[in-house]
């Protein structure tokens, strides 16, 4: 792209952006135009995969962002969304130059920072931590999801710039993650693009046959629907209910389903064809109802009424199956004119025609996702989303307690998962329940319609541990584990600890593990505070036994590595000290374009062999050699004085010994002095200097000034000494650092 040809590029997406802007209020709009000057300047250097200006992403979120209806603020943070994660700004910045609205928003869609990573061992825990710290924002401000769904929605439209595996990565997840969320919030337009635009990446060959069925029958299909669409239309006509009928073929996706879900074939298909008929009234909805039967012959079993038992997302509909005068079977959908614009938009119909979310429809909005979060509260990562994904793919099916209340529950739901959807006390003391008056087993799968009465004692011993196994619904699940956690401690501890060392002496693991360090480590990688709550949370189920038993073995394999490597080192160690080579430079370092001058090294950053070396010629005191990093060398290049920089090499093979300076914290004990000088006798380290502070938090710093070899020989130092027991950081000492 020619500088004339990008000046016109953004100028079109300046156009675009005013446009979006037209759309508010003359203050907000103008806040907007801001916002993408200052993405625009934010992303000025970076280009998308694809090749284009990389601010040309941020403008089509902020348009989906503004298709959907949001508020101005949504707007805003789609513009600024990848500003914290791909620029130098930060979420201060965002909030001191708009507000700190925006800024929460543009920090719920914002990925952990690299810093933040390191505390995981696979990208997969990074990516599961990200959609965790995604899931928390989404349940304080619902907005955070929906401009994330605008994100993903431009990224599945440009995907083709991605590599192949990358596509299938992002495609996955998106199924997985952001196509059940869209369903969730009833936003059903975004769904049926996700998922068709992710079946084309994950499975093309199947893609191509729907669309090319769809595209040979399309002239078919095409006149078929239109003469419905008419002839539904002379009918409402004439009894006088005016109404709007629209007309359309399924989403490739659902089709998908349904042919290999089902193994059906194209002919078996009921409802590749769909006409919905939007009216005025809600009781219209009932009387178009049996003018469609009277018009066309209704499939037995193929109604649905959603209007009197809505979807968890809020939708509202009739559903009925019919066969159409050329033999063809076709879903018509009746629903009024706000039934439809929430089936359209989902939750964002509340921000399109009725000014956002208020109240008691706040509340309603965001308690799913509270639910859900509340329910994975002892859970990690991984864990986590498997049960969310577990939530929001699950079909549904609808069941009445005996006073006629309506409890939604994922297909496959038993008493018990409907007692604990009740309240937990109920599930506590459940010993039994009866269908439709009969009593049945605790693990019978409910289906929609039954009523569902649950049978408690007082005296009830609490929930049994085989239920985690049966139930359906991770709030059951999560609840069941809250009460084993609370009222049985002991029992947990004794049981989680037996099946533990089972499983370390299966694994041969058990002799690793007794060793504090690993101990130590695990402990620290699951946040328990001992080895006690480790046993009760594998009691209870609050940590899946393979989970922790697999970090044990990576554990396990890193400290034999670094051991191997740190046998390694000594040994070379070891080999370079028998030679005892004798020095043709006294210093241990070649100045270059010098012979035989004064070499001495700089006190500031004590370079060793094998630290990156630069020297600086000195007024009447030889070279001076500092480590190329050291502080005080930047600091001198600045102050101008280049030319007295020299190139400074170390002579291989040397066995001069240099100062290092090292600085070790540690919980403050008696005797600590004395461990660390032991463990330096060992290695024949000699120490020159050692002082310690106490600190004001029950810890003390030491600092010592030793002398080795090499840079390697004070990386193993520093290796040794941070295995010392209470010793909580050891390192480098250099100037500025």
């Amino acid at each position: 792209m020619t500088e004339q040809e990008e000046r016109e590029y953004l100028q079109r997406l300046q156009a675009r952006v005013e446009k979006i802007a037209a759309d508010f209020p003359e203050k907000e709009g103008k806040d907007i135009v801001r916002a993408y000057a200052y993405a625009a300047e934010a992303h000025k250097n970076q280009r998308r995969k694809s090749g284009e200006p990389y601010i040309m992403h941020p403008v089509a979120v902020a348009e989906n962002i503004n298709q959907m209806g949001l508020d101005a603020e949504s707007v805003m943070a789609g513009l600024l969304h990848d500003t914290v994660e791909d620029t130098a700004v930060t979420s201060a910045d965002i909030a001191r130059e708009f507000s700190p609205a925006v800024a929460m928003l543009v920090d719920g869609v914002t990925k952990l920072t690299q810093m933040e990573h390191t505390a995981y061992s696979t990208k997969e825990e990074q990516q599961m931590e990200d959609l965790r710290k995604m899931f928390i924002a989404m349940a304080k401000d619902i907005r955070v999801i929906m401009i994330k769904l605008a994100d993903r929605l431009h990224n599945m439209r440009t995907i083709q710039f991605q590599k192949p595996q990358k596509q299938r990565d992002i495609s996955v997840e998106t199924m997985e993650i952001y196509a059940p969320l869209a369903h969730r919030l009833g936003m059903q337009g975004v769904k049926w693009e996700l998922e068709d635009r992710s079946l084309q990446i994950l499975d093309p060959v199947g893609y191509k046959e729907i669309s090319d069925y769809l595209e040979d029958k399309s002239h078919g299909f095409s006149a078929f629907l239109e003469a419905t669409k008419k002839r539904i239309e002379e009918k409402l006509e004439q009894v006088g209910i005016p109404c709007q009928v629209k007309a359309r073929l399924k989403s490739v996706y659902s089709i998908y389903r349904k042919l290999y879900g089902q193994n059906l074939s194209f002919s078996e298909l009921y409802d590749i064809c769909a006409t919905r008929v939007i009216v005025k009234e809600l009781t219209d909805c009932y009387n178009v109802l049996g003018l469609i039967h009277d018009i066309y012959k209704p499939v037995p079993g193929r109604f649905k009424d959603y209007i009197s038992t809505p979807k968890p997302n809020g939708y509202q509909s009739l559903h009925t199956v019919v066969i159409g005068t050329e033999g063809i079977p076709f879903e018509v959908q009746i629903r009024t004119e706000e039934m439809d614009h929430r089936a359209e938009y989902g939750i964002a119909a509340h921000w399109k025609y009725k000014d956002g979310l208020k109240g008691s429809q706040k509340e309603e909005a965001f308690a799913w996702v509270r639910q859900l979060i509340e329910n994975q509260q002892d859970t990690d990562a991984t864990d986590f989303i498997k049960n969310i994904k577990t939530d929001l793919f699950a079909d549904e099916v609808y069941v009445f307690t005996p006073r006629g209340d309506i409890i939604n529950l994922p297909q496959g739901a038993t008493p018990i998962d409907f007692a604990y959807a009740i309240h937990s006390a109920v599930g506590n003391r459940m010993t039994g329940a009866k269908v439709n008056g009969r009593i049945v087993p605790i693990d019978y799968q409910l289906k929609s319609g039954e009523i569902v009465d649950v049978i408690t004692a007082k005296n009830s011993t609490g929930p049994k541990r085989d239920w985690m196994q049966i139930v359906k619904t991770n709030s059951a699940r999560s609840k069941i584990k809250q009460w084993f956690k609370k009222e049985r401690r002991e029992e947990n501890i004794a049981e989680g600890q037996a099946v533990f060392e089972k499983e370390l002496r299966v694994n041969l693991l058990y002799e690793p593990f007794q060793q504090p360090e690993l101990q130590a480590a695990i402990l620290k990688r699951f946040e328990y505070p001992s080895l006690e709550e480790l046993y009760a949370a594998i009691g209870y189920g609050g940590v899946a036994l393979n989970r922790v038993i697999g970090k044990i073995k990576d554990e396990v394999m890193r400290q034999r590595a670094a051991e191997a490597k740190e046998a390694k080192l000594e040994a070379k160690l070891a080999a370079q000290a028998a030679k005892q080579e004798k020095s043709t430079a006294d210093s241990g370092v070649v100045v270059e374009g010098i012979g035989n001058c004064m070499v001495k090294f700089a006190k500031c950053c004590n370079p060793v062999p094998g630290d990156p070396i630069i020297g600086f010629i000195t007024r009447g005191y030889g070279v001076s050699v500092h480590r190329q990093d050291c502080a005080n060398v930047r600091a001198a290049k600045k102050g101008g004085e280049d030319g007295r920089w020299i190139k400074t090499d170390w002579v291989m093979g040397e066995r001069h010994h240099y100062h290092a300076s090292i600085k070790l914290t540690a919980k403050s004990n008696v005797g600590l002095g004395g461990e660390v000088l032991m463990q330096l006798a060992n290695m024949k380290i000699n120490v020159s200097e050692m002082t310690a502070r106490d600190t004001e938090d029950g810890y003390c710093d030491f600092y010592l000034t030793i002398g080795v070899t090499s840079k390697e020989q004070l990386d193993l130092v520093i290796t040794r000494l941070s295995r010392i027991s209470g010793v909580s950081e050891v390192r480098r000492m250099v100037a500025g650092g």
